[in-house]
């Protein structure tokens, strides 16, 4: 399984971006899906996920400024970022659980397969 996160740039704060997750050896119909990111010198940080049956989880620190949404058609998982702010800058990797059907789950230790990441650099 192979992931692929891209969308990634730079914007001003208070712009919009949308990242995009896509998969490749897999649908992303019956697992947990979420976006996680990683400023330097920090650890990985959750940011959101959906889950098989599209429950939704964010960060406290993206709420009400970031969706996440999967579109099956496509076999992609955005996440829309809107409201950025210049502590929204790092490098945005999406990630996929093992096991079908599994809970959502904040931990990227709960996470078995990674994209390569995207930078999202906001200026202020």
């Amino acid at each position: 399984v192979q992931l692929q996160a891209s969308g990634g740039g730079l914007v001003q704060a208070g712009g919009s971006l949308r990242l995009s997750c896509s998969a490749s050896g897999r649908t992303f119909s019956n697992y947990t899906v979420g976006w996680f990111r990683q400023a330097p010198g920090k650890g990985r940080e959750f940011v959101a996920a959906i889950t098989w049956s599209a429950d939704t989880y964010y960060g406290d620190s993206v709420k009400g400024r970031f969706t996440i949404s999967r579109d099956s058609a496509k076999k992609t998982v955005a996440l829309q970022m809107n409201s950025l702010k210049a502590e929204d800058t790092a490098v945005y990797y999406c990630a996929s659980q093992y096991y079908t059907h599994s809970a959502g789950s904040t931990s990227p230790d709960e996470y078995a397969y990674w994209g390569q990441g995207t930078q999202v650099t906001v200026s202020s």
